[in-house]
């Protein structure tokens, strides 16, 4: 029987204090309340450590380098501890057949039972060819892994959506996970980004862990919990968007006061992420912070919408195209008008009475 994660902890000599501690800060991260706590515990302390298989198709391996350094957990936690990660060819030690057995063994024991992670998308020019995985087009182990696997995750936007493989002209034909024919009948969860942020990454892999089932999802397919919000939403140069401060040049007076970057290009008031928020390397930045703009990496064909630094024409938001000066002016002429008005209709009304009264 596969040990559970409460059983690997106590091996590795951890205390129940900590592990209780390691529940409540699982709970935090996954934007849960104090009462899941015991949830999360009964969880690791009764249930298997879930198999994975995590597959590599057309990629630049962005989403392993991101996942490896998640720090809340820490990936070495979630990979021997957390889920039995038993085939990813990038950091296993098995190579050829031996790695290739693994995928075969897995299925004959967890048939229907394990998560399929893709990280990279197939070609399906040339019946597959431009991606040959142990001998074989790689849409092949896809769809043979799909067909007995639980549910699927999409790791970054190459399986989500295409990413630059996917691009105009797209020569291979390269398609996300969930266009591929033979697979639109699984659950399958989006998690977007080039890369996804790390935490992200772990913390979905711990929800469907604890709860047994998908978080919720939008009308993408992306978690909720990360999703629902754009990065313009919760971003700390929010406030000088709205006032109508913009940097117009790189390294202006505006940049080195951290004014919007919002006319050099920056996405944040279209992408749908949770960078300003859990941000990256552990919390330490995200890109608006390092003073560049949003690309929207996360957004369906974000290869394909122009160029990164040119700013999108169809938001308006107050403030926008304008500085705080001609903002206050056109509030306060607005609110001239209203009080004219408001004095306009209060004589009239002073004029019917009076009348009323000389009759």
């Amino acid at each position: 029987m596969t040990e559970t994660f409460y059983d690997v902890m106590r091996r590795q000599g951890i205390t129940r204090r900590s592990f209780l501690k390691f529940c409540s800060l699982t709970a935090s991260a996954l934007g849960l309340g104090p009462a899941f706590v015991p949830r999360i515990a009964e969880a690791m302390e009764t249930k298997p450590r879930i198999p994975v298989l995590w597959l590599h198709g057309l990629e630049c391996t962005c989403c392993s380098e991101s996942f490896i350094r998640s720090a809340h957990p820490l990936a070495k936690d979630v990979i021997l501890s957390m889920i039995s990660l038993d085939y990813d060819d990038t950091i296993m030690a098995a190579a050829g057949h031996q790695a290739e057995a693994i995928i075969e063994e897995t299925i004959e024991k967890y048939d229907g039972n394990f998560i399929l992670a893709v990280e990279g998308n197939p070609p399906l020019d040339e019946d597959g060819m431009y991606c040959i995985i142990g001998g074989k087009p790689f849409v092949e182990q896809l769809l043979h892994v799909a067909d007995h696997c639980k549910a699927i995750i999409s790791w970054g936007s190459c399986a989500s959506w295409g990413c630059v493989q996917a691009a105009r002209p797209n020569p291979t034909r390269a398609t996300p996970v969930h266009k591929v024919p033979g697979i639109a009948d699984k659950p399958i969860i989006k998690v977007p980004g080039c890369p996804p942020i790390a935490e992200v990454m772990t913390a979905v892999i711990t929800y469907m862990l604890t709860f047994e089932q998908l978080p919720e999802l939008d009308r993408q397919g992306r978690p909720k919990m990360f999703y629902s919000q754009r990065i313009h939403d919760k971003c700390y140069r929010r406030p000088h968007f709205d006032a109508g401060q913009f940097v117009e040049e790189w390294d202006d007076e505006a940049a080195r006061r951290g004014y919007c970057l919002y006319k050099m290009g920056c996405k944040g008031p279209t992408t749908y992420n949770a960078c300003s928020t859990i941000r990256w390397n552990g919390g330490l930045s995200f890109p608006i912070q390092a003073g560049h703009g949003c690309i929207g990496c996360s957004e369906d064909g974000f290869w394909d919408k122009g160029s990164f630094y040119q700013h999108v024409t169809d938001t308006h938001q107050f403030g926008i195209e304008a500085n705080a000066d001609k903002v206050g002016l056109a509030a306060t002429g607005v609110v001239g008008a209203a009080v004219a008005a408001h004095a306009a209709v209060s004589a009239i009304k002073s004029a019917q009475k009076k009348g009323g009264d000389n009759e």
